[in-house]
């Protein structure tokens, strides 16, 4: 979260007493006709202002009364392997950063990178979802809400991160095998379907479709930036109003 530091406060009190004491001497002069006596009246009165203004602002911030503090939320993104969810995340991202709310971005790949050894059977897939539901329970302690994509193919995995972190918001990336394959840049798909990947989610591994997702996106009518663009309406309909 942000707050307003004295210099900003002063700042503001500065260019707001310009505005304001240019307005008051050319006031002053319409109705006296009299340029040293607007401009006497502007120094003064602009002195004194000041210093009520920098006295006022540091007073409210003190008052909690009016403020509304944003309850940080957990975007999670599910859907198979090549469906489009770390794209869209990225742009939903994005434009939550432009909101000024705290935020980060975890990703399934950058995770595996800082922690090698994970393994994909449903066991070890489970076991990691509940390390990355801790981590965005220590990011939430602190008012940070998170953009998360995962395959995370299991229910049970998903209950288990909407029980561990507040105001969980499911997004289903939804995509047919076949268009999945046809996305294979990386030629993941290829090697599943040849035997070198073992635990391939969608291949030689099941993907249990959420039931219960707040969001649904199908990638085969909807673009990645028309999605972008309706998921973050709605959060800031719903969490960040």
């Amino acid at each position: 979260m942000y707050k307003d530091t004295n210099v900003r406060s002063i700042v503001k009190g500065v260019s707001w007493r310009i505005i304001a004491s240019i307005t008051t001497m050319t006031i002053v002069y319409l109705f006296f006709g009299r340029i040293d006596l607007a401009i006497a009246t502007g120094l003064i009165e602009t002195g004194f202002k000041l210093s009520l203004y920098w006295m006022h602002e540091r007073v409210w911030f003190k008052v909690r009364w009016g403020r509304k503090k944003i309850e940080p939320f957990n975007l999670w993104f599910t859907g198979l392997p090549l469906s489009g969810k770390t794209t869209i995340a990225d742009l939903v991202y994005t434009e939550l950063e432009k909101l000024h709310v705290p935020i980060e971005r975890i990703d399934a790949a950058n995770i595996r990178n800082l922690v090698p050894g994970i393994g994909f059977t449903r066991a070890d897939r489970n076991i990691h979802m509940h390390r990355i539901g801790y981590l965005i329970q220590k990011l939430q302690k602190n008012s940070v809400s998170t953009v998360v994509s995962f395959v995370s193919p299991y229910t049970e995995s998903r209950k288990a991160i909407r029980e561990m972190v507040q105001q969980n918001i499911v997004v289903y990336v939804k995509a047919n095998i076949e268009t999945c394959k046809a996305r294979d840049y990386k030629g993941v798909y290829k090697k599943a379907i040849a035997g070198e990947l073992q635990n391939f989610t969608g291949v030689n591994d099941v993907y249990e479709e959420p039931k219960h997702a707040e969001i649904t996106i199908d990638t085969e009518t909807m673009s990645a930036e028309d999605a972008a663009k309706l998921i973050v309406k709605y959060i800031k309909k719903n969490y960040v109003k």
